[in-house]
């Protein structure tokens, strides 16, 4: 049985990971922000020592993509020097850490899926400290631990695009969407599955990175039209480029698909396509 320690727990997979806990017989420990300052070391280190947590899920991050443009240090603490020092407290006490990470660390120039050994080149704040967290796990490099990539995370709970969709269709018959940024959506729901699938098998002595999504590719606007169709509304989706939608401080990569190989064939998992996976959530 492990004692998990699940922080991040007001965010989508926090939450996800929270709705499915009771299927499994382990002990968790639901945290946010709130209950558990991930930034506040001792306070941290203190709270794994004493609860006798034996695996820590990492799904806090400083996620405001555009906002983290003018507010790098607060980005650097929570997606840098806090994982640097879960990664210190886990390789102390010698037990499991799943980080989670994001396509931002890619340029979204390759046209092909990425794998894990690419080379990672951020755009953005966000993509820079969430790779610069990576590495700091890398650099202290507990055993048992691993780092999962993923992108377009959405679900039933929080902020998403699949949410903000169906909430602009409410008052609006037309909207734009870009066509021209690629990737793979991920419902967060499948993510905390695997999550939960892949960890009683971790076991190296290093840390490993792995890409997790959904399977298949869309563009935004392949994304809206499927989320407006599968829900019978008829809002008209009309497709741009970038360029022409407003400018954002923040740089998105144009393509983003993760290759999954790597997590598929080391711990048997089975994923399921986008948008398969969309139509159980819309109907959730």
């Amino acid at each position: 049985m492990y004692n998990i320690l699940v922080t991040g727990a007001s965010g989508q997979l926090g939450l996800e990971l929270k709705a499915i806990a009771e299927q499994y017989d382990y002990v968790f420990h639901f945290k946010n922000s709130k209950s558990l300052d991930i930034t506040n070391h001792k306070l941290f280190e203190q709270f794994v020592i004493n609860e006798h947590i034996d695996v820590i899920i990492n799904c806090a991050a400083y996620t405001a993509v555009d906002k983290a443009e003018s507010e790098p240090e607060l980005a650097n603490v929570v997606n840098h020097l806090a994982v640097k020092h879960m990664a210190e407290v886990a390789k102390a006490q010698q037990i499991k850490l799943v980080h989670i990470s994001t396509d931002y660390v890619f340029d979204g120039k390759n046209h092909k899926p990425y794998v894990e050994s690419d080379l990672t080149n951020p755009q953005s704040v966000y993509g820079q400290t969430k790779l610069d967290g990576e590495l700091a796990i890398q650099a202290v490099s507990p055993a048992n631990s691993i780092i999962i990539r993923t992108s377009w995370v959405y679900s039933k709970y929080g902020n998403n695009f699949v949410k903000t969709m169906l909430s602009l269709a409410e008052t609006k018959d037309e909207l734009s969407v870009v066509a021209d940024q690629i990737g793979s959506p991920t419902n967060a729901a499948d993510l905390a599955k695997a999550i939960l699938i892949v960890l009683p098998q971790i076991e190296n002595r290093s840390p490993e990175i792995y890409h997790y999504s959904n399977e298949g590719v869309c563009s935004w606007y392949d994304f809206a039209q499927a989320i407006f169709e599968l829900s019978n509304l008829k809002t008209l989706v009309k497709a741009i480029e970038t360029v022409q939608y407003p400018p954002t401080p923040a740089k998105r990569p144009e393509v983003s698909v993760l290759n999954k190989k790597k997590i598929k064939a080391a711990y048997g998992l089975k994923i399921e396509s986008w948008y398969l996976s969309l139509i159980k959530t819309l109907n959730s």
